[in-house]
C-alpha cells in the first residue's frame, strides 16, 4: 500500500482533471471540523435507511464522477469513485465490454457497490463488483489517499464497510466482453426443484444445453417462480423495449423468450425499480403515458421516497382513512441455496410481499472477505423484497425486520446494510467481523474522524 501520489501516470488532460479533483476533495475533507460528521456532497443515494441531519458541508467529490480511461487491449478500465454504473457502462458499451457485474440500478456508484454491495445476473459466475477490482486509491480518515490492492489489509477489508474506512476515488477494474444483445428464456421451475436447478446451472454453466451468461429470477408467489436465463447473442433481431409503456417484469410470467439490447438489458429493473413503481401509479397506462420518460428511473422514484419520508405525506394519509400504521421492509440478503425454499415459505408466512427478486451468487474464487463473510465454493441467492407491511403501533421498533433478521441468520446467510438494520452491537460485531474492522480502522482513522459502521447501519449516523 503506497501514497497515491507516488504513483507515475501519463500526464492526460483527464489524469490531470482526477489529480485536481482529488486535490479538491482532500481540501473539503480538511475543513470538515474535527467531531462533525463525514459525508459525501453528492444528489443521489441508494441508501434506505434514515441519518441524522448534517449541518456541515459534505465532501467535494463533484470532479470525481467519471471515467479516466478504457484499455480495450487490456479490457480494464480507470475509473473515478462517484462514476454511476450509468456512465460506465455507457464508456465501456462501444467497445464491446462491460464491468463483470453491473448493479440493477443506475445511479448505484462503482465506489459505492466496492464499499457497499452490488449483485447483478452475473454474480452467479463473477461475483461481486469489488471482486474485479485490481487496484484501488482511498481516501481514508488521517486525510491521506493511499493506493491500495487485493491482500493489503485494507482493500480487503473495504468490501461493506460503508465509507468508515474511508471514500475510494479511483478504482481500476477489470471488464468483459458482451455481445450487442442478450437473448432471454423466463423459465418456470418448481419451488421444490429451485435449489437444484440452480445448482446446475452454476456447475455448468447451461441450461438445458444452452449456455447461461447471466441468471435471475422473480417469486410471483409460493408456487409461481421463474428463472430467467440471459445468453449474449451477436445476431440482431427484433427487440423489445421495456423503457415505454411495456413493463418488464410482468413479461417474466407472460411470455417464454425475449431479445433485448445489452444497453437496455443491464438497466431492464431500472425504469420501474423493479416493480416498485407501482407506489406511485406509474404502471397504470393512462399515468404511464403521462410520466416523462426521462423519470421512469429509480433515482427519481427514490427522491419521491425521500419527500414521503420527510414529510410523512402516506402516514397522515394512513391515520386519516384509520389505517394500520405500516412498517418498511426494504432489504436484501443472502440465504445459501439449499434453505431458499425453507426461506421462502417463512417469508411467505411471516411477511407476505410479493414478488421477490432471486438473484443466485458465488464468490468468484477461493478468497473469502471479513466484513460480509460469505463462504468460499458455497452458492447463495439474494432475496431482494422491497415495500411495507400493516403492523400498527409498533412499526418503529421494526418488528418484521428483526423477524427477517433472526431467521436469516438461523439459516447461515447474511443481511446487506444498505437499509434499515436492528442488530445489538454484540450481534453486529459478530456478524460483520467488527472486531477486525474496528482494528483496521484504528489504523487508517487514529482521531475516529470517520462514523464507524455499527453507527451507520444501525444507529443511523
Amino acid at each position: 500500500m503506497t501514497s497515491a501520489g507516488s504513483r507515475a501516470r501519463t500526464p492526460t488532460a483527464a489524469w490531470q482533471q482526477h489529480g485536481r479533483a482529488v486535490e479538491r476533495l482532500r481540501a473539503s475533507y480538511a475543513a470538515i471540523p474535527p467531531g462533525a460528521p463525514v459525508r459525501l456532497a453528492k444528489r443521489t443515494s441508494n441508501l434506505f435507511r434514515p441519518r441524522a441531519a448534517a449541518e456541515v458541508p459534505g465532501l467535494d467529490v463533484s470532479g470525481l464522477t467519471g471515467v479516466i480511461e478504457v484499455d480495450t487491449a487490456g479490457r480494464t478500465a480507470e475509473v473515478q469513485g462517484m462514476c454511476t454504473y450509468e456512465d460506465l457502462v455507457d464508456a465501456t458499451l462501444p467497445h464491446g465490454l462491460a464491468p463483470l457485474v453491473v448493479p440493477q440500478l443506475r445511479t448505484i456508484t462503482l465506489g459505492g457497490a466496492v464499499t457497499g454491495l452490488g449483485i447483478e445476473s452475473t454474480s452467479f459466475r463473477h461475483g461481486l463488483p469489488h471482486e474485479s477490482v485490481l487496484e484501488m486509491d482511498v481516501l481514508t480518515g488521517d486525510g491521506e489517499v493511499v493506493t491500495t490492492a487485493p491482500g493489503d489489509e485494507l482493500f480487503d477489508t473495504f468490501p461493506n464497510s460503508y465509507g468508515s474506512l474511508g471514500y475510494a476515488t479511483r478504482l481500476r477494474i477489470e471488464l468483459a466482453p458482451v455481445a450487442p444483445y442478450v437473448a432471454l428464456r423466463h423459465v418456470r421451475v418448481d419451488p421444490r426443484l429451485l435449489p437444484r436447478t440452480i445448482e446446475s446451472v452454476v456447475a455448468t454453466g447451461e441450461l438445458d444445453g444452452v449456455r447461461v451468461d447471466g441468471l435471475d429470477g422473480v417469486a410471483f408467489a409460493p408456487d409461481e417462480v421463474y428463472l430467467t436465463v440471459a445468453t449474449w447473442q451477436q445476431e440482431p433481431g427484433e427487440t423489445s423495449d421495456y423503457t415505454g409503456q411495456k413493463i418488464y417484469y410482468r413479461s417474466v410470467r407472460d411470455r417464454g423468450t425475449d431479445l433485448l439490447t445489452v444497453h437496455d438489458y443491464l438497466w431492464r429493473w431500472d425504469t420501474d425499480w423493479f416493480w416498485c413503481s407501482a407506489a406511485f401509479g406509474v404502471q397504470h397506462p393512462v399515468v404511464r403515458r403521462l410520466w416523462p420518460r426521462r423519470w421512469r428511473r429509480s433515482d427519481v422514484y427514490h427522491r419521491l421516497v425521500g419527500l414521503d419520508e420527510r414529510w410523512g405525506i402516506v402516514a397522515r394519509l394512513d391515520r386519516r382513512a384509520g389505517r394500520p400504521q405500516r412498517e418498511r421492509v426494504i432489504q436484501d440478503v443472502e440465504v445459501p441455496v439449499d434453505r431458499l425454499p425453507e426461506f421462502l415459505a417463512w417469508f411467505d408466512g411471516a411477511v407476505g410481499m410479493r414478488p421477490v427478486w432471486l438473484c443466485p451468487l458465488r464468490l468468484r474464487g477461493s478468497k473469502e472477505w471479513p466484513t460480509y463473510p460469505l463462504a468460499a465454493g458455497t452458492t447463495y441467492v439474494n432475496v431482494g423484497f422491497w415495500g411495507t407491511v400493516p403492523v400498527g403501533p409498533d412499526a418503529p421498533d421494526g418488528p418484521v425486520n428483526r423477524a427477517v433478521e433472526e431467521r436469516v441468520h438461523a439459516l447461515g446467510g447474511h443481511k446487506s446494510l444498505y437499509s434499515e438494520a436492528f442488530y445489538d452491537r454484540e450481534t453486529f460485531d459478530r456478524l460483520y467481523d467488527g472486531a477486525h474492522l474496528a482494528e483496521v480502522k484504528r489504523r487508517h482513522d487514529p482521531d475516529h474522524r470517520l462514523t464507524d459502521l455499527y453507527d451507520k447501519a444501525v444507529r443511523r449516523r
